[in-house]
Order: structure tokens, then C-alpha cells, then sequence
């Protein structure tokens, strides 16, 4: 048992020993500061051992870029295992230094990175295409788009080698191809320097040779700056450059064009992505989950991939099982390495990156790629190039999946062309120094920024110098300033201020207006006048003030009729007499206006109403006179803080007739000058006789307008736009507009005529209008950006307070009268009760007495009632239950009334004739029976 059991331990450790012994070591130097070389090299060594009986390990060995004393180090750790051959490193120097030793120990260096030059003597195999036959790719390229100028733009001195055949073109000395400029990128991520040089220039072509890093940051750059339009050809000659996102460029309308040396597509490409981000993820701890996305193998992760199966391949074929095993403190070298070497530059594989064969000096020369262009839709094929048949145009015919409306502007590269006219363009206040768009600020470089979100645009900003937007000349038969511009496709678009007319309309095209206004008048604001003597009049207008003095003697006598009807407003004018002959009225008819006077002037009286009529009828006029002199008193507060203004102006006939000296003008050449001069209305064409008759008072810009308006020396108006006068009135407190709108016009975007851009910008335009935005942005930059609302609260006190019209008082009117309607149905109620009582109780007729009640009412016969029906007075029956001193007395009192009587017997028939006392005399009369009274009770 023991025998048996130590025999197959023998045969494991023989066996396994021998495959430790038997197995096939790479070695590898990377540098690239990622795992991403590691995790291809490692993925491809053991693709290579599928299926291998003696499996190819691994020695990987990461270093810093550009360190030679690691990277010697790491050479020689290599050493410590028999090892086949070293892949790597990448970075210049450290390539030149490994290559040095492996060329003194004859051992194979598998390079997938490109080089300058290479020696057919070195030990090196490099998968990377050999840079003579790799220009001649573009070289045809440029040749077959028949480039007749170009820019050169490159990264490093290193690429020059690159360039080698499109130096030497055939026709290149005979003048017919001219390199306009060499242009190398600097350091850092900034390249707008160069790029504005390369624009200044004229060149339209491009050729672009830098690292992926760059590209992307190089082709955002360029749009900023504004070459990349339909005018534009890119050529890029970096083999990765189908990886970048090329969403920001595809509808530029630029000719983008690159290469590829294998489709991403591919299910090999798409089985190696899927190990190596496996690989990736192993390697970095699980740190790192998807490092290359479906699109984004580079050529070098490639390159590593078939450099391996190449290798591996060849080692298959030679069956070679003894490595290289050498150390770095020994001189001896691999006697096998020469060997290696010859057999892998005579093999050919079809690898990741097409076909992997070396020309009889070594190098990668004969290789297949394809030729991309940048569409809207993505990338397309449009050729392919071999060394053997050089380019050979394969272009097909994709249908576009671009949309009307706003897809027709996605991703192009805009000049916009605006003028610093506040408040649509501006520069932007910053302690920093801005470069590009970043410079300005305003309503129009706002809604610019709006527009190219929406429709996915690029832009940059020029600055009219000179401010002139664009007039016609008659006598050069050319439009200047902006529109000149335009037309000659130096910009794209055009904002600021810019007035759509009917000339202009016809040179360019104009998106819908962003903004509607009208002509109108600048000018000073109006002086104060001196208060009026009799502003407290004004509060009321003279129509309230006539229906106050109606209601009030309305009021008043109805007051004086309403105490006639009403029963219990006749009272005894004799407290100790139970059954007097005669009743007095309070209300009569100067009472009457007196109690309503003393309600108005808050003031009351001794007078108060006693029937329920009366009282309702008093208490609706109590409220009346509550709500019109409330209403008075706080329009009088207004009147009397109002500042009244006087108006030198008022309308723009006024300024036409000119009765103040007033001397007015507009822009030279603008629209509202041009508005004046082609209008056949004759106060305009009157007012415009008078500004070219006095080409002084006409101004260069709005704030030269602004500034003589302001002028304390100078009696000036400026004829301008509305907005532009709201703009300024908004931080000018001593000016203001003058008059209503004398025209209706809009500010609009211009573009070249029959611009395919029109439709979109305007439907985004009306889009803003309806979601508010431009409501918002005038807000902000009228009202609220560099020092706007300064003048909000000047006028405060200073405006037009207007007199009460009856349409502001008119309901209180109506509640006075329907209160007094009231009053007058319950006063005949009263009189009709009383009536009634009076003919039940005396058996008398109703009617009769109703109608001597209404003879008397209606008579006006004075404020004095004789009583018809006066009861009989009963001496006997008193005698008998009273004493006869108080029978005494009664009889006495009886007695001096019947003096009293006699006395007064004329003034008694006269009252029964319904003839007029004044109650002085009544008032006397009763004094003087009092005065009886007192005396005999003293006599007693």
C-alpha cells in the first residue's frame, strides 16, 4: 500500500514538473499607467494556449512612462524565468532602451507602438504600419478629394515621419499642391491660439495627425472658433478616431474623414472587448467594471492581441520548447533569438486588425484599411486602401435619418454676428480674464445660447465694429454694415436691435421677431407746476358734483314730505296739555336742509327724526354722506401729494408743430430715419423734410440721442425705438417716452436669403414666446441687470391722480334712492295706520278722513296741525273725586286757557283757514302761556 502510494506521488511531481518546464513564458513591459495593456496581453496568451499542450504563461511588468532605470529593472526581472520574448513598452525612451538590450542578447522585442524609424538589423518586430506606407494612405486620400491647399496640424515632431509621402507628392514641385501652414499643437488642452491662426489664414483643408486625447478636445475648439462649416474638409490620421463621439460634429456639415483598421461590429472584435473587460475587472479588484465600451477598442489594444497570436503562432511552427535563459550580470545571448525573429516576419495571421504580414525588410506595409466619413447617421464606409491597390472608393448611398426642423442644425458651427448695443449685447462686467463667447452678455447673446440648446448648435460671437446694422447705398448699389456682411457669407446670423424692414427683407431673410415695438419719442422728463388754488375741487368730477347737489336737495325735501306724512313726527307742543288743538313738525323745510347739510359736513344737528319713515330715510342719507366723503377725503390725499407736470409735448403733432422750439432727430441711416422718409403720411414726411434739412440734430447712435436729450444746454427730442427708450428710462430718471407707438414693427434674427435655417430658429423663437421665456429675459435685462428698477419708484408721487366720475360713486346713488323709496312706502304705511285708528275710534269715514289727512299733507300749509277730532273735557265727574282745591285750580287753569283762547282767538282763525305762523311766534306764544301758569300758581 505504501509502495503504490509513493509511486504516484513520483508521477504527479515528474509530470508536473515537466509541465513547468514544458510551459512557454512571455514576458511583457507596459507603461500606459492603466491595466488595459496587461489585461490584452494577458487575454491573448491564453487565447494562444487553447487547445495548446504546453500553455503560454505570463510575466507582466508594469512601469512608469518614461522611467529607464525601472524599465531596465524590469528587463532583468524578466530574466529570472526562461522567457521567450518581451512585448513592450510603448513610451519612446524606454522602448529605445529595452530595444539596446535585446539587441545585445538576440532576443525578440514585439512592438506594437509607432516608432520613427526602424533598422532592419534590430531585433525588433513591430506591428505597428511602417509610417511610408501609412501616409501614402492619406496622401491618396488627399489626392483623390483634389485638395489644392491644406494645413498641416500635428502634435509632436515625432509624427513628421508620418507625413513623409504627402511631402513628396509627384505634383508637389510643380506648385500644384501648397501646404499652407504647419501648425503643431502645444501643450496643455488650449488651442484656440492656433486655431484662430489657422482661420485668419484662409485654409479650408485640414490634416490632422495627434493623439486621441487631443482630437476631440482639437475638433470642439475648432467649431468654437468657426471652422467647421460646410466649407471645411477634416482629415484625421489617428487609427482610432472611429472611437471618439462624434455626435457633436456629425451635423456640422463639415467633410470629416478618418480610417479604421477593423469594424467594431465584428463578433471577434465584440468576444475580445467582452475578456478583456473581464480581465479589467480582475485586475483592478473589481474597482473597474467596463473599461472599453462597444465602440471603443483602440488599434493598440489590438495591435497586442494578433502581436501575441503572431508570436505564439510562430512558436507553434517552430516547436521549440527551450526559452531564453540568460541574466542581465551575463554577456551571453538567446542562440535561438535570430532564429525566432526571421520565422515571425515570414508568417502571416488574419488578425483583429486585418492582415498581420512583413515586406522582405521587416516592416508592416502591406495592410488593408478602411476609409470613413462622418454623416448623420454615424460613420460610413466610403472606401477602403491596400498597399497593393492603394484607395480604391466603395461610397454607397445610405438614406439620411436626418428630420426637418431643428435636426437640420444639429451639431454645425455657427458665426453669429451682433453689435454692443446695450441691452442685446454686451461685454460682461468679470475681474477675469474671458476669452470666446464667454466675453458677452445680454438679451440677444441670451437668446442666442436658448436657440443653439434647442436646436443643438454651435456658435461663436463677432462684434460689429463699427455698430452699423445695414442700409442700402444708392449710389455704390451695395448694402453696408451687417447686412453686407451676411450677404457675403462672412456670418451666419445676425442679432442685436435689428429692425425687420421691407428693404432688408429683401437681401436677407429674418427669422419671426423675437420682439415687437413701435417709434416713439425721447425726451425730458415733464416739469413740476405750481399747485392749483382750488385743487380741493378735483377730487369729485363736475358730474359727481352735480348729482351730490340733486341728492342733497333731493333729500332734504323729501325729509320736509316724509315729516308731513308721517304720523309721529306731529308732536303736542304742549307737554302739560294731554288734549291740545294744534301739533308742531320739527322738519320744516329750512330744518330739513339743515339736518342733511350738518350729515355731509359730519357736523349733526339738534334735529332727530322720530318716525320709523323718517328715521330709514335719515339713516340711508347717513350712509351716503359716509361713502362720499370717505371716497373724498382719499382722493383729496391724492390730489393734494400729486406733483402736477407740465407737458411741453404730449404727442409726436405736438413735436411736429413745434411750439416750444423744440429741435428733434434719429439715428443716421437707421429705421426709424428710413421710416420717416418712406412713409406718405404727411405729418411724418414733414418731420422727416425737417431732420434732412438739419443733418446736425441727426445722431451715430442711441446713446448719442440719449446723451442730447439729457443735455441741460441743449432743447432736444430722439426719435428711436421703444424698447431701446424703455431701456433707458429704466436707469435715467430725468427722461422718459413721449406719446403712443407711431408704428408696430418686430426685431429679428438675419440670416442669408433662403437660408434653411429660418424655419427652425423661428419655430424655437415662437416656442420661447409661448413658454414666457422672452417675457423672463426682457424682465431680467430691462428690469433687473446693470442697474435696471433705478427709476421704478420715481414717479411715485408724480403721476396723474384722476377725479371720481360717477361710474366710481354710482352705487351709493342707487342705495340713496332705493333707501328713500322705502322710506316713503313705510311713511304712507304710518299715515294709512294712524288714519285707520282715528276713523274707528271717532266713527268717522275712512275715506274721509284719509282725504282731508292728504289735503292737509299736500296743502304745505305750514308746520302747525290743527286737531280735528279733540275730545270734550268732564268738570262735573272731576268735582266730585277731587278736592276742591284742586277743583279750584283746574278750574282756574280752565280759565286761563280760555283767556288764553280768547286772546288768541284771530291767530285761532286763522290757523282754521290754514293760514302761516313762523314758529318764533309760536314758540312766543307758548312762553307766554307759561308765564301765566307760573303766576297764578304762585297767586295760589
Amino acid at each position: 500500500m505504501m509502495s503504490r502510494q509513493i509511486v504516484q506521488y513520483f508521477v504527479v511531481f515528474l509530470f508536473g514538473f515537466q509541465n513547468v518546464y514544458c510551459q512557454k513564458t512571455l514576458g511583457a513591459i507596459f507603461d500606459d499607467g492603466t491595466f488595459l495593456m496587461e489585461a490584452a496581453f494577458t487575454v491573448a496568451a491564453a487565447a494562444a494556449s487553447d487547445g495548446s499542450e504546453t500553455p503560454f504563461e505570463t510575466t507582466v511588468v508594469r512601469t512608469a512612462p518614461g522611467d529607464l532605470l525601472e524599465t531596465e529593472r524590469a528587463m532583468c526581472s524578466i530574466f529570472e524565468n526562461p522567457f521567450f520574448g518581451v512585448f513592450g513598452p510603448t513610451v519612446k525612451g524606454s522602448i529605445e532602451h529595452v530595444q539596446s538590450i535585446a539587441d545585445m542578447y538576440e532576443l525578440p522585442q514585439i512592438l506594437t507602438a509607432p516608432v520613427e524609424t526602424q533598422n532592419r538589423n534590430w531585433s525588433a518586430i513591430n506591428l505597428y504600419p511602417h509610417h511610408i506606407a501609412y501616409s501614402q494612405v492619406f496622401a491618396d486620400i488627399m489626392e483623390m478629394k483634389g485638395w489644392t491647399e491644406f494645413t498641416i496640424v500635428y502634435e509632436g515632431a515625432e509624427l513628421l515621419y508620418f507625413l513623409n509621402n504627402i511631402l513628396s507628392f509627384e505634383d508637389f514641385d510643380q506648385g500644384e499642391h501648397v501646404v499652407m501652414n504647419f501648425v503643431q499643437l502645444p501643450d496643455g488642452d488650449d488651442y484656440r491660439t492656433q486655431l484662430k491662426m489657422i482661420k485668419s489664414s484662409g485654409s479650408l483643408n485640414y490634416l490632422i495627425a495627434c493623439s486621441l486625447e487631443k482630437l476631440t478636445q482639437f475638433l470642439q475648439q475648432a467649431q468654437q472658433v468657426g471652422i467647421m462649416s460646410d466649407n471645411h474638409s477634416y482629415i484625421i490620421m489617428n487609427p482610432d478616431f472611429q472611437t471618439i463621439d462624434i455626435d457633436p460634429f456629425k451635423h456640422g456639415g463639415s467633410n470629416i474623414t478618418g480610417v479604421r483598421f477593423f469594424d467594431p461590429s465584428l463578433e471577434s472584435i465584440q468576444t475580445f472587448i467582452a475578456a478583456l473587460n473581464e480581465k479589467v475587472k480582475e485586475l483592478s479588484d473589481g474597482q473597474i467594471e467596463v473599461a472599453v465600451a462597444e465602440n471603443g477598442l483602440t488599434f493598440e489594444l489590438a495591435l497586442i492581441y494578433d502581436a501575441v497570436t503572431l508570436y505564439t503562432t510562430a512558436l507553434k511552427l517552430i516547436g521549440n520548447e527551450e526559452g531564453a535563459n540568460i541574466t542581465c550580470e551575463e554577456e551571453e545571448s538567446w542562440s535561438l533569438g535570430s532564429s525566432v525573429i526571421n520565422h515571425v516576419r515570414t508568417i502571416e495571421i488574419d488578425g483583429l486588425t486585418g492582415m498581420v504580414k512583413f515586406d522582405q525588410d521587416g516592416f508592416r506595409s502591406d495592410f488593408e484599411i478602411d476609409v470613413l466619413e462622418v454623416v448623420g447617421h454615424g460613420f460610413e464606409k466610403v472606401g477602403t486602401w491596400t498597399g497593393e491597390d492603394g484607395y480604391i472608393e466603395m461610397r454607397t448611398v445610405v438614406p439620411s435619418t436626418e428630420q426637418e426642423g431643428s435636426e437640420t442644425m444639429r451639431g454645425k458651427h455657427f458665426i453669429v454676428l451682433t453689435a454692443l448695443s446695450a441691452p442685446y449685447g454686451m461685454h460682461k462686467e468679470s475681474p477675469a480674464i474671458l476669452e470666446g463667447n464667454d466675453r458677452y452678455e445680454g438679451f440677444g447673446i441670451e437668446l442666442i445660447e436658448e436657440l443653439s440648446k434647442m436646436n443643438g448648435f454651435n456658435y461663436t460671437f463677432e462684434i460689429q465694429a463699427d455698430g452699423v446694422y445695414g442700409s442700402y447705398d444708392a449710389k455704390s448699389g451695395k448694402w453696408t454694415g451687417m447686412m453686407e456682411k451676411i450677404m457675403d457669407d462672412r456670418a451666419d446670423f445676425a442679432i442685436t436691435d435689428l429692425t425687420i424692414t421691407a428693404a432688408r427683407q429683401k437681401a436677407v431673410d429674418f427669422t419671426s421677431p423675437f420682439m415687437n415695438l413701435g417709434i416713439t419719442i425721447l425726451y425730458k422728463k415733464p416739469t413740476k407746476q405750481p399747485p392749483n388754488l382750488f385743487s380741493f375741487i378735483s377730487p369729485f368730477s363736475l358730474e359727481v358734483w352735480g348729482w351730490l347737489a340733486g341728492a342733497y336737495i333731493g333729500v332734504s325735501g323729501l325729509l320736509f314730505i316724509l315729516g308731513r306724512i308721517a304720523p309721529e313726527e306731529w308732536q303736542n307742543p304742549y307737554p302739560c296739555i294731554a288734549e291740545p288743538e294744534t301739533l308742531d313738525n320739527q322738519f320744516s323745510l329750512a330744518n330739513s336742509f339743515w339736518f342733511t347739510l350738518g350729515s355731509v359736513l359730519t357736523q349733526g344737528s339738534e334735529i332727530a327724526p322720530i318716525a320709523v319713515s323718517t328715521r330709514m330715510a335719515g339713516s340711508m342719507w347717513w350712509f351716503f354722506t359716509l361713502i362720499m366723503v370717505s371716497s373724498y377725503t382719499a382722493n383729496l390725499a391724492a390730489f393734494l401729494t400729486v406733483e402736477s407736470k407740465f407737458y411741453a409735448i404730449k404727442s409726436v403733432s405736438d413735436l411736429a408743430n413745434n411750439p416750444y422750439n423744440i429741435n428733434y432727430g434719429a439715428k443716421k441711416g437707421g429705421a426709424t430715419f428710413s421710416f420717416f422718409k418712406e412713409s406718405d403720411n404727411l405729418l411724418y414726411h414733414k418731420m422727416y423734410e425737417y431732420m434732412d434739412s438739419h443733418p446736425e440734430y441727426q445722431t451715430s447712435t442711441n446713446d448719442e440721442g440719449l446723451e442730447r436729450v439729457k443735455s441741460d444746454s441743449e432743447n432736444y427730442a430722439f426719435l428711436m425705438e421703444s424698447t431701446s427708450i424703455e431701456y433707458m428710462a429704466e436707469r435715467n430718471c430725468d427722461i422718459a417716452q413721449v406719446g403712443g407707438l407711431l408704428d408696430s414693427k418686430g426685431y429679428g434674427i438675419a440670416m442669408k436669403k433662403n437660408s434653411p435655417y429660418r424655419q427652425p430658429m423661428s419655430e424655437s423663437i415662437l416656442q420661447l414666446q409661448e413658454q414666457g421665456v422672452l417675457t423672463r429675459m426682457k424682465d431680467k435685462w430691462w428690469k433687473e441687470k446693470r442697474g435696471g428698477g433705478a427709476c421704478a419708484d420715481d414717479d411715485a408721487g408724480s403721476g396723474d391722480a384722476q377725479p371720481l366720475v360717477l361710474a366710481n360713486v354710482g352705487g351709493v346713488f342707487i342705495v340713496l334712492a332705493a333707501g328713500s323709496a322705502m322710506a316713503v312706502i313705510c311713511a304712507f304705511c304710518e299715515m294709512f295706520i294712524d288714519v285707520w285708528a282715528i276713523s274707528r275710534k271717532q266713527e268717522v269715514s275712512f275715506r274721509e278722513e284719509l282725504i282731508a289727512e292728504l289735503k292737509f299733507i299736500f296743502s304745505f300749509g305750514g308746520d302747525v296741525k290743527q286737531v280735528r277730532h279733540r275730545e270734550p273735557s268732564n268738570s262735573g265727574s272731576g268735582e266730585s273725586k277731587k278736592s276742591k282745591k284742586e277743583g279750584d285750580i283746574t278750574g282756574d287753569v280752565e280759565s286761563l286757557k280760555d283767556e288764553d283762547v280768547k286772546s288768541e282767538s284771530p291767530a285761532r282763525s286763522e290757523r282754521s283757514t290754514h293760514s302761516h305762523h313762523t314758529l318764533h311766534s309760536r314758540r312766543q306764544s307758548n312762553a307766554v302761556q307759561m308765564a301765566r301758569m307760573r303766576k297764578y300758581s304762585r297767586n295760589l
